[in-house]
């Protein structure tokens, strides 16, 4: 990169002065000295010079130039070649008379027309050779390594990354270790060799592994590991190599592979065999790590949302021996992650990120530094001074469904059947004692929904029982029964939500054990299977009867969810008229006015009815 800089300054100085030489010239040609030149004879310049009118007399060659007193005109003559200019009567005794060598002109040009074309050539072939070393020099950089080294400069350390405290824990002993290697290794104690991050895409997984580098205070080199690969067989083992040299050069250091699983998947799975490039990549990140020469200074740390399709070498002690798993956000973590992104925006006094992180279950930290930008953004086109509180719920909307589509035009029997549709999820959802509550619900299209029910969780749940499953499943059929019980007819605007809800029945059966007649056992086994890439499939470990069962135990859920569904708005289809009359006319509906219709202890009468009749 340095050299290709400096060619690039070397080309624009000469540039430079090519422009300067030309304008000069051009300037030189359109504004000449104004200096009056006459053609004149000998005689005159002598009969100007005895009368005492002529300044100074400059001889060159056989050139005679006169300089006339009190005026700015010049006279110029020629004389006879070998005679002098005082044989002419002129008396340099008298005015300034200047001879210039003959000679000086004829030997400056005789060598400038000898050693010119010899410069031109030579400066023809410098720029040659330059450009043919240049292409060698890539040439041979082709097997190095392209990681980035980052060292000095503004440090990014554990407290920048909020959250993570378990994880944080776990990479401070690989901290202490690159501070403090003697308290280890007097004690014989050897620090793991690698260490793999764990964890679903946006969870900071390189944020900590650039944090560990900043609080050792050692250098950090990162890298992608799809940029060892290439079309040569055996770039990618050079690259290594090259890369774990630098590393031993600045130990102690720390090496970051971004996406592992893009080299590190299973050998032997594919075309190619052992000679496959990747294959010869992943086996030379194994030597280095766990070979012949290895250096206990170099921490090689690692990132991947796909653990299951790694290489068993690779995890094996010795190599990545360390996993340290990270998860979602919880609430609190939501909210310092938050307070974070915000700290150099001007974010209103008003705002409360407690509430916003408790409408974000789900999202990853860079989702949430997501909805932190695209509030400023929203907060800017509306020429605010501050960002608000609706600017980060509209944020939040928008990254989670996608940006609101005013502009698309509904006819007003579609809109109807919008609005009764959404209004079918919301009495639903609100009335059963297992789904969410209802934070919004809204006509105005946003990504490919013409409109869109929000629920949003009280709390972090990690542990679903079958009752909740069903709820969903019942209000996620609600708007299709909604649709019936209005119109008579049912419209492709469920078909994402019928989606879902078999998605859940089935798995309910297959996954979570939860079918009566089949009881806790797994049905299908899921494997990636490997042949000219990766594919997901499932097996069928099952017989014919037992898919039998397992189609009317999913068809069993589905009709059970839809009848519930239906009674709730029978029973309450004075409701879902008045809900869905005024969605048509204000199109939204927040939380606090949505509850407005129903009586407060809903869900609990609908909680006691249901364990009554159970």
């Amino acid at each position: 990169m340095d050299e290709k800089n400096n060619s690039n300054t070397a080309r624009n100085i000469i540039y430079v002065i090519i422009l300067f030489l030309v304008g000069y010239s051009l300037y030189t040609f359109l504004n000449p000295t104004k200096t009056n030149i006459e053609q004149s004879n000998i005689s005159d310049i002598v009969r100007e010079s005895q009368a005492g009118n002529i300044e100074q007399i400059s001889v060159d060659g056989n050139k005679i130039t006169a300089k006339l007193k009190n005026s700015n005109s010049q006279l110029v003559t020629y004389k006879e070649a070998g005679v002098s200019v005082t044989s002419y009567g002129i008396e340099p005794n008298k005015i300034n008379l200047n001879v210039n060598d003959p000679n000086k002109g004829e030997i400056w040009s005789t060598l400038l027309s000898i050693f010119l074309p010899f410069i031109l050539i030579a400066i023809f072939l410098y720029f040659i050779f330059r450009q043919t070393q240049g292409a060698n020099m890539k040439a041979m950089s082709f097997g190095q390594s392209r990681a980035r080294f980052y060292f000095g400069g503004k440090k990014i350390l554990f407290r920048d990354v909020a959250g993570l405290e378990e994880s944080k824990q776990e990479l401070m002993e690989v901290v202490d270790f690159l501070k403090n290697p003697k308290k280890y290794l007097s004690l014989g104690a050897e620090i793991p060799k690698g260490v793999l991050l764990v964890g679903p895409p946006g969870t900071g997984k390189t944020m900590l592994a650039k944090a560990v580098a900043g609080e050792a205070g050692v250098p950090f080199l990162a890298i992608s590991a799809s940029e060892f690969v290439e079309m040569f067989v055996g770039v990618g083992a050079a690259r290594v190599r090259d890369l774990f040299q630098k590393a031993k050069r600045n130990a102690p250091s720390v090496i970051f592979i971004d996406e592992l699983d893009a080299i590190g998947r299973q050998r032997g799975t594919g075309l190619g065999g052992s000679h496959d490039e990747r294959e010869q990549t992943l086996n030379q990140i194994l030597v280095e790590m766990d070979g012949f020469e290895t250096d206990t200074r170099v921490i090689v740390m690692a990132a991947t949302n796909r653990p299951d399709v790694l290489d068993p070498a690779l995890l094996r002690p010795g190599r990545f021996d360390r996993r340290v798993s990270l998860t979602l956000p919880d609430l609190n973590e939501r909210e310092m992650i938050l307070k974070i992104h915000s700290q150099n925006k001007p974010v209103d006094s008003n705002v409360d990120l407690r509430k916003i992180a408790s409408s974000t279950v789900g999202l990853a930290g860079a989702d949430l530094r997501n909805i932190v930008n695209e509030a400023a953004i929203l907060a800017a086109r509306n020429n605010q001074k501050t960002i608000k509180q609706e600017n980060l719920q509209e944020a939040i909307e928008k990254v989670v469904m996608g940006p609101e589509k005013k502009s698309r035009l509904l006819s007003d029997k579609e809109r109807q059947i919008t609005a009764f549709h959404e209004t079918g999820h919301a009495i639903v959802g609100h009335i059963l004692p297992n789904c969410d509550p209802i934070h919004k619900v809204s006509i105005v299209s946003r990504g490919m929904a013409l409109g869109y029910t929000w629920s949003l969780p009280q709390k972090d749940i990690h542990l679903y029982p079958k009752s909740k499953f069903l709820d969903d499943i019942a209000q996620l059929l609600a708007g299709r029964e909604a649709e019936k019980i209005i119109f008579g007819e049912t419209t492709t605007g469920a078909e994402n939500d019928i989606r879902r809800a078999t998605k859940l029945a089935r798995e309910m059966v297959t996954v979570f054990g939860m079918s009566e007649k089949l009881g806790p056992q797994t049905l299908g086994q899921r494997e990636e299977l490997v042949f000219l890439g990766r594919e997901l499939g499932e097996h069928k470990n099952y017989s014919d009867k037992i898919a039998a069962t397992i189609d009317e135990e999913v068809s069993s859920i589905i009709s059970d969810a839809q009848k519930r569904a239906h009674d709730i708005l029978i029973k309450n289809r004075k409701t879902l008229d008045n809900i869905a009359q005024t969605l048509l006319k204000k199109e939204t509906l927040e939380e606090t006015e949505f509850d407005k219709f129903f009586p407060v202890s809903t869900k609990k009468q609908q909680q006691k009815t249901e364990n009554s009749s159970r």
